[in-house]
């Protein structure tokens, strides 16, 4: 069962999805940040599992752009699924409108997770300033950049893993358009993986144009299908 908090015509509002994990619901664009099936199951499957573990077969070591910083999820699921494998994380996030501080609080990843780390590491991930570097232990370094990906140049050939998790094609169709989908490409290395939740038409011709292989995937609840491309 879904609940929604009540809040004015335009707030943010928090909302409980049928897996006991919170997403947000933002009535100005008509969408929520995460599947109301389950924000949790949801960012496992497509980021984790399909992402992650995939990239962690052939490296310790990876070098993670996340396009769509959000609630800080799958930062918070990347931490500590590294803690738990022994690798190395670089992540860089890209958040153009970051959430105000008081909605990181209410947020129940942490509760859910029943992992000693999450708390202590939600707090940190949601609380590290803005376009500064943060180590948030010798394995991990985070760094939020409040800006649009448009206004980044990003180093050639550097990223093994992008989570691509911008707001649907509808939504944000200036997201999904094959120059932004070129310069990801351009910044990863042969090999990198790019995993989305969505399997539009619009955005699997889009992903090609910019030279990416791309495979269809099993989605997680609530989804028959998401997308992985390979550099």
């Amino acid at each position: 069962m879904i609940e929604e908090e009540a809040a004015g015509t335009d707030e943010i509002q928090l909302v409980t999805s049928e897996d006991g994990s919170h997403t947000l619901f933002l009535p100005l664009l008509n969408e929520h940040f995460h599947s109301t099936h389950g924000a949790i199951q949801e960012s496992m499957h497509i980021f984790i599992d399909a992402g992650l573990r995939k990239a962690a077969e052939t490296r310790n070591k990876i070098n993670l752009l996340e396009v769509g910083f959000g609630t800080g999820l799958n930062a918070l699921l990347t931490y500590l699924h590294m803690f738990q494998n022994d690798l190395e994380i670089e992540y860089l996030a890209i958040e153009a409108y970051p959430l105000p501080q008081n909605i990181f609080s209410r947020l129940n990843y942490p509760q859910l997770l029943q992992d000693t780390n999450a708390q202590e590491c939600f707090r940190q991930i949601s609380l590290a300033e803005w376009d500064r570097s943060l180590q948030l232990s010798g394995n991990f370094s985070l760094e939020k950049v409040n800006r649009k990906i448009e206004d980044i140049s990003l180093k050639p050939g550097k990223f093994n893993l992008v989570y691509f998790d911008a707001f649907s094609p509808a939504a944000q169709p200036e997201m999904w358009t094959e120059d932004i989908f070129r310069k990801m490409f351009d910044s990863m290395d042969e090999g990198g993986i790019l995993v989305t939740y969505c399997c539009k038409g619009i955005v699997k011709r889009a992903m090609k144009s910019a030279g990416f292989q791309i495979e269809k995937l099993h989605g997680p609840p609530g989804k028959r299908e998401i997308l992985r491309a390979i550099k």
